[in-house]
């Protein structure tokens, strides 16, 4: 059996919950909003009653079932696509790490094409914002067509690099009230706030991403972009088609986009 969070909580004003003493909620690529809870309680378990600190991802978990119910692809009627997750029963049963990057997030414009065929989106050259961390200014009325960003955990580093980066606050211990530390948006604090720049956090002595670290550590930042680059080099553009609905056959959703 497992059990697990989907995502941090979404920490706005009313809703109950708290990520402290993490950065962030739902919704953001801080630590609040992309770190989960959950426990593992099976027979089949070669270690128990130990916290399990590795790196795991949501798409983990098919990969995982699957091997470990013997299931193998190739005996289906239909070929099965190539999977993202990483079968991480060794990590999970005898606490070996089984994987050490995740890709949060690349959007790129460049690799996007708008609803007349033409590469790249048509505000994706709008609202620059300022780097500054402590003058962060939220961007009321940005179009979200403007993102252009790219964050990615590798080992303890995490890396969150572009534009239109939605930077929050903390969540408060007691979890009664709104996050702390927000931008000043017309005297009062907003939940959102987006910026550009770049921003490397050393997870394994800054759980809380309080410092970016990304002009004391240039090698690891210049690493991580050419990881991006490599992805980049996966990526297949993609038309700007709004005909989603198209998806749903006899109450199933299926693809509906050849790729």
């Amino acid at each position: 059996a497992v059990v697990s969070t989907q995502s941090g909580h979404y920490g706005r004003d009313k809703s109950v919950g708290s990520n402290y003493p993490l950065r962030g909620g739902k919704s953001s690529f801080l630590e609040g909003g992309m770190r989960g809870v959950s426990f593992v309680h099976s027979p089949l378990l070669q270690l128990t009653g130990y916290t399990n600190k590795h790196l795991h991802h949501v798409t983990d978990w098919y990969v995982t079932f699957q091997k470990l119910v013997d299931d193998v692809p190739g005996d289906h009627d239909k070929p099965q696509l190539p999977l993202d997750g990483v079968d991480v029963w060794s990590s999970v049963s005898a606490n070996v790490s089984c994987r050490e990057e995740i890709l949060y997030e690349l959007r790129d414009p460049t690799k996007r094409a708008d609803s007349s065929g033409k590469k790249g989106l048509k505000n994706w050259h709008k609202y620059p914002v300022s780097l500054k961390t402590s003058d962060m200014n939220y961007r009321k009325g940005d179009s979200r067509d403007a993102l252009d960003f790219f964050v990615i955990r590798w080992r303890n580093w995490k890396l969150l690099t572009g534009t239109s980066l939605e930077m929050q606050g903390w969540s408060s211990e007691n979890g009664k009230k709104n996050y702390t530390n927000f931008v000043n948006y017309k005297g009062e604090l907003h939940p959102r706030s987006l910026v550009s720049g770049t921003f490397l956090f050393d997870l394994s002595v800054d759980e809380r991403e309080e410092s970016n670290v990304a002009e004391k550590h240039p090698d690891v930042v210049k690493r991580l972009l050419y990881k991006k680059q490599g992805y980049l080099d996966k990526v297949k553009l993609v038309g700007e088609q709004r005909f989603s609905n198209k998806g749903m056959v006899n109450g199933v959703w299926k693809p509906w986009v050849e790729l």
